[in-house]
């Protein structure tokens, strides 16, 4: 009887356990489980990154149309002396050199900063000191794949110019690439909002501030971009090559700018015509908007409101919304 029962109760301990099929097929079913959720938590993920992408950007265009506000004028993308000693003998590029981020610092709630920088002297100067250097997270998308350390700015030898903040957002010059052409002044070739010096008002959008794009996206993936302004002489060049073979180094203005195409300092003399192109193309330049989102990147529009533009759209539409005072008719913003 005695050795009954010791039997029954190592038979019910041996009940109560888990063999190594049963723990196996747990373990399986746990990872198919995982396997499932994890798009959907990655899914989840990008679209706070976006949304916080979003948020900058609404902040930037807000600080636009208050700029606007104060000085009937909206920024620059930069300020250029085009005359002074200093200048690039091709570009025409000069001092002071500051750019639409720094301008717009006491909108975005950076007036200590702003009120330290001294924009008398050239924004390269050493008297700026760190300042230049500051990273300012209103300047940097969430998504962006790429470094968000300072940016070195360098010449065409590779001599170290400037180190200056990281931004991953851009102004837009409009379909046309004005630093491509040798002129003091930027009016009558740029046909977008913001280039250099440009004064542009709310009555010279003609196109409608709705549907004008005055900023936008480039991920440090593809080049280096800053919120602080433009060195003469520098150039901006891809930092992967491999994925972005055509992103030949451009002018120094595309520190700030980008254009959208066609250009006609840019038509290519294979194909015999210059191109558009749309957010996160495969064959974009250093002088093109490109995100670390999915399927194409955000904008911001001139009345404020911000989009995300499908790397799909339609090609006219995405040039007509890049220029402000061509007659273009835009109507959604679906590819």
């Amino acid at each position: 009887m005695e050795r009954t029962n010791r039997d029954r109760a190592r038979r019910g301990s041996r009940r109560r356990g888990f063999t190594l099929v049963e723990l196996l097929v747990v373990i399986a079913i746990i990872g198919i489980l995982v396997s499932l959720l994890l798009p959907a938590v990655q899914a989840a993920r990008e679209a706070a990154r976006r949304m916080g992408c979003q948020n900058n950007l609404k902040q930037q265009s807000l600080a636009l149309l208050n700029y606007e506000s104060a000085f009937r004028v909206f920024p620059p993308s930069y300020i250029a002396n085009t005359r002074h000693p200093q200048r690039d003998p091709i570009t025409l590029d000069g001092p002071n050199g500051f750019g639409w981020g720094a301008l717009v610092l006491p909108q975005l709630e950076g007036g200590a900063l702003h009120g330290s920088l001294n924009f008398s002297a050239a924004c390269w100067d050493p008297i700026q000191g760190a300042l230049v250097r500051t990273k300012l997270p209103v300047f940097l998308c969430p998504s962006a794949s790429g470094s968000d350390m300072p940016v070195n700015v360098r010449n065409q030898s590779g001599d170290l110019l400037a180190v200056f903040g990281r931004s991953t957002y851009v102004a837009n010059a409009g379909q046309e690439e004005p630093w491509g052409r040798t002129a003091e002044d930027y009016r009558g070739i740029a046909d977008g909002p913001m280039y250099r010096n440009a004064r542009t008002r709310v009555a010279d959008v003609t196109d409608g501030l709705s549907t004008t794009i005055f900023l936008g996206e480039h991920d440090s993936l593809l080049s280096d971009k800053t919120w602080v302004g433009v060195v003469p002489g520098a150039k901006v060049c891809g930092n992967t090559p491999n994925r972005f073979p055509l992103a030949h180094c451009d002018m120094a203005a595309t520190l700030v700018n980008v254009h959208s195409g066609p250009s006609s300092a840019e038509i290519d003399p294979e194909l015999g015509f210059a191109p558009i192109h749309p957010p996160n193309s495969p064959l974009s330049h250093v002088c093109q908007m490109f995100s670390g989102h999915p399927g194409g990147a955000n904008v911001a529009m001139g009345d404020g409101s911000v989009h995300f533009i499908s790397s799909s759209i339609h090609q006219p539409t995405w040039a007509a919304m890049s220029s402000c005072a061509k007659g273009e008719v835009v109507g959604d913003f679906a590819p």
